[in-house]
């Protein structure tokens, strides 16, 4: 397996992910991941279901209005995943 197909494996496991913060906020699920193109380095996450917490957080939007989350913010990786919640605010 390539580098490439290796990468697109890792993101296809983290679509539908439940997301939180370490204090276990629910911000929603991944709806889909950003990256950039020529490096393959992850940008943001695409919430899905936003929670109302999540809206009252302003947080940066699509164009069409979708919720981002920095993937820098992202702590760890398991059955949910993990974001610090300073990294995003």
């Amino acid at each position: 397996m390539t580098a490439s197909e290796e990468d697109k494996k890792f993101s296809k496991q983290l679509i539908g992910k439940t997301v939180v913060s370490k204090t276990g906020k629910r911000f929603g699920e991944v709806g889909d991941i950003i990256f950039e193109t020529n490096s393959g380095e992850l940008i943001h996450l695409v919430l899905e279901n936003p929670t109302t917490y999540t809206e009252k957080l302003e947080l940066e939007k699509t164009k069409e209005g979708e919720t981002l989350i920095p993937f820098s913010a992202v702590i760890a990786i398991g059955d949910f995943m993990v974001v610090s919640e300073e990294d995003i605010i």
